[in-house]
């Protein structure tokens, strides 16, 4: 690219950046210093599972406070994996605050499978920004910055405090991350009324929403039984009682994927159960020994359940039909995280009935943009620790006519999309900070 449209794209990107965060330039400095080169220097931040750099990470977001005048602090529940708390200081701090989360960390990417470094923040010419973390969550981070940065520029003050939180390990559960935070003093310090998350983007031309999610349990399943020869037929081997659990739980998987595919019920309604490993046989260094049935034999599951699906009822589905003890089947899971709070797993509500949805609804539509049907997510985020404590909290991504590419290669988001999510939660910031409820308007 020469000189000249070098400067092009340059002015380009002032008078669209302009445009489209509101009329002041203030957040503006030049074509380096500006939302887009803000977001990509974040991208660059190499923070992929297994070994992200979390400390370059913090450095970055504090040094973004301080420019925008913010108080900051950096907290460190476990070495090496700190949590940013960023605070913008509402006119009166005792009403509840907002808070708006999203994780440092990524998941790998394979570099050779990419048309661009998944760690360059490369724009191609039709303003697609590549980048591992580009959807999953890199862009909200710097949104709700840069929201807050036009906002506090054009003289907004809010009257609610607003937190802006950036969590590690959420791609691996949250456990070191998220629910640390809600769990420690500095969290309830922070008295929160209301949570955003991360969304998935949406290729039409609206906003998904989403006010719960499913839960994840991993389910493992072991069979035992008499090893024997390889020509010898007979009943109870271990493989044949793995077999008999796996009839059951496909039988079960189809009825819930029929509902899914006739329409009946949405992704995030249905109980998801797929299986990612399979372990049996005695294995020798060319592989197996093909005259031995072996004694055990196991499989493992991911399992997805919905909020309002009786964990009781489903376990008893567990132990009776997928794996009974009658047939030498065993099997383990791992508590769900979090803990529900009393037996409950209740989504945020989505009606009129909540005023912090009114507001979202609203601030979003003045924005210029649509919502879908608010939905039960499919898959966990960081917001369902907060949720379980009974705080509402919704998940939400502005990126619309936006292919879904979280974990994919060469996942993206175009300029355009990325600084109209600004301008929308602008709007939402704004909302929910200056809402006052009528507990406390006298």
């Amino acid at each position: 690219m020469d000189d000249e449209q070098v400067g092009a794209a340059g002015i380009g990107r002032f008078l669209c950046i302009v445009a489209v965060v509101g009329s002041s330039a203030c957040c503006v400095s030049s074509w380096e210093d500006d939302p887009v080169s803000r977001f990509k220097a974040y991208l660059r931040i190499e923070t992929a599972h297994p070994s992200p750099d979390y400390g370059a990470a913090a450095e970055f977001l504090l040094a973004q406070a301080r420019e925008i005048g913010l108080e900051a602090q950096r907290l460190e529940f476990v070495e090496g994996k700190p949590v940013v708390l960023i605070t913008w200081i509402g006119l009166d701090p005792s009403l509840p605050s907002v808070l708006l989360n999203s994780h440092t960390d990524v998941v790998p990417a394979e570099k050779e499978k990419w048309a661009h470094d998944p760690f360059l923040g490369f724009e191609d010419g039709d303003g697609n920004i590549y980048g591992r973390g580009a959807q999953d969550m890199k862009s909200v981070g710097m949104q709700y910055l840069e929201a807050i940065r036009h906002l506090k520029s054009s003289g907004f003050q809010p009257t609610r405090s607003v937190h802006v939180s950036y969590v590690p390990d959420e791609e691996y559960g949250g456990v070191d991350g998220m629910a640390r935070l809600v769990g420690s003093p500095d969290f309830a310090k922070l008295n929160v009324g209301i949570n955003l998350d991360e969304g998935l983007a949406c290729s039409e031309d609206f906003y998904r929403v989403f006010f719960g999610e499913r839960s994840v349990w991993k389910l493992t399943i072991k069979a035992v039984g008499e090893p024997g020869h390889g020509a010898k037929m007979y009943d109870g081997s271990a493989m044949e009682n793995l077999r008999e659990s796996l009839g059951a739980i496909y039988k079960f998987r189809e009825a819930q994927f029929q509902m899914l595919k006739d329409g009946l019920k949405t992704e995030g309604e249905v109980v998801a159960i797929n299986n990612v490993f399979l372990r049996a046989g005695t294995p020798t260094p060319s592989g197996f020994v093909m005259n031995l049935q072996a004694s055990e034999a196991e499989a493992g599951f991911d399992v997805r359940v919905p909020p309002l699906v009786g964990i009781e009822e489903l376990e008893t589905e567990i132990r009776t039909k997928w794996a009974p003890a009658s047939r030498n089947l065993t099997y383990t899971i791992t508590p769900l995280e979090p803990r529900p709070t009393k037996g409950l797993r209740l989504p945020t509500s989505a009606s009129d009935m909540n005023p912090w949805w009114d507001l979202f609804k609203d601030a979003v539509q003045r924005a210029g943009g649509k919502l879908g049907a608010p939905m039960i997510r499919p898959s966990a985020t960081d917001s369902r620790y907060v949720r379980n404590l009974g705080t509402p909290a919704l998940g939400f991504s502005p990126m619309s006519n936006t292919p879904s590419l979280l974990h994919d290669h060469n996942e993206f988001l175009n300029v355009r999309e990325y600084l109209k999510g600004i301008k929308v939660y602008s709007e939402v910031i704004k909302s929910f900070s200056g809402f006052v409820d009528i507990t406390h308007s006298h």
